[in-house]
């Protein structure tokens, strides 16, 4: 939650005549820049009104101001997150069951509720080494992405993960739910992927791009789409989305990559179907291959059994 530091000071026979802006950065210690952002948000008022950032303040004006504190975007907040599930625990790993509507790790632009925040207010100690703000991630689910992930408890586990996912010796399976019918049914797409050159939150297959390949089968086709069983061999961000829209088949829902809104109205989704079912991997102190799954949640299930009806 955001603090708020409530402030009030009369201004001084000295800064008679200064520019509001001016006079606050005096006043309160923050810099102009601080003072024009917290005027234009209305968090100041002069003389019980709001003022222009150029209004000029007279002595014995009284200056009210109400100053957020600044957050920290990368900063880990200990919260339980409603949904998360836990599939596995012991000394080296935990797995967990993804809910659509959670970032793995806090990252600018985002304020909502995240994997790692979670596993701090639940009492789980994860590896140190990363990032701070991502200390024993060794894989990553979009957002809009829901499913089975694993995060490394020890430094060895991190350590032998991050060597795993490295060498593409991971088996990722997803199930996505497309929009017609991919031809062939079951085929590998290898398409390097970039940065989109007109939005920075999408992504594209670009010929500058790193190398991506995508293996797809068809499970089931029906009269307006088809659930295919996906194995990724590497990782990039949006990789699945990027290569089915690429195809012309988007997921269903996904708008950002072109998918029909009518027909994400149709079935219910306001994101992508797109699911981590599975995660398989030799664990990093027993040597053992070992394999996790998630079911589908309920807006998935929902979307496919709609479709289903429909054929």
């Amino acid at each position: 939650m955001t603090q708020i530091d409530q402030r009030s000071l009369t201004v001084p026979d000295g800064l008679a005549g200064e520019r509001v802006d001016a006079a606050m950065a005096r006043l309160f210690g923050v810099s102009r820049t601080r003072a024009a952002e917290l005027i234009s948000a209305g968090h100041v008022q002069l003389d019980g009104v709001a003022p222009g950032k150029s209004d000029r303040v007279l002595p014995g004006s009284v200056l009210d101001v109400s100053i957020p504190s600044m957050v920290d975007p990368l900063e880990v907040v200990p919260e339980i997150v409603e949904g998360i599930g836990i599939i596995h625990d012991d000394d080296s790993i935990v797995v967990i069951d993804k809910p659509v509507g959670v970032a793995v790790h806090p990252s600018p632009g985002w304020n909502g509720p995240t994997v790692v925040g979670h596993l701090a207010g639940a009492g789980f100690r994860i590896a140190t080494s990363g990032a701070s703000e991502r200390q024993g991630i060794v894989q990553r689910l979009d957002v809009g992405t829901s499913g089975v992930m694993v995060i490394a408890k020890s430094e060895h586990a991190y350590s032998v993960l991050k060597n795993a996912f490295r060498e593409r010796t991971v088996d990722k399976t997803y199930h996505a739910l497309v929009q017609g019918h991919p031809d062939p049914l079951e085929g590998t797409i290898d398409a390097p992927i970039g940065r989109h050159p007109k939005a920075d939150y999408k992504f594209a297959v670009m010929a500058d791009g790193r190398a991506s390949v995508t293996h797809y089968n068809t499970l089931e086709a029906h009269r307006f789409a088809s659930l295919l069983e996906v194995h990724l061999e590497t990782g990039r961000t949006h990789q699945i989305r990027v290569h089915m829209a690429a195809l012309k088949h988007p997921c269903v829902g996904d708008l950002t990559y072109g998918a029909d809104p009518t027909l994400a109205r149709r079935v219910g989704l306001e994101r992508q179907w797109l699911h981590a079912v599975r995660l398989g991997f030799e664990h990093p102190e027993t040597g053992e291959q070992v394999s996790y799954e998630s079911t589908y949640p309920q807006d998935l299930a929902d979307a496919l059994e709609v479709i289903r009806d429909a054929s």
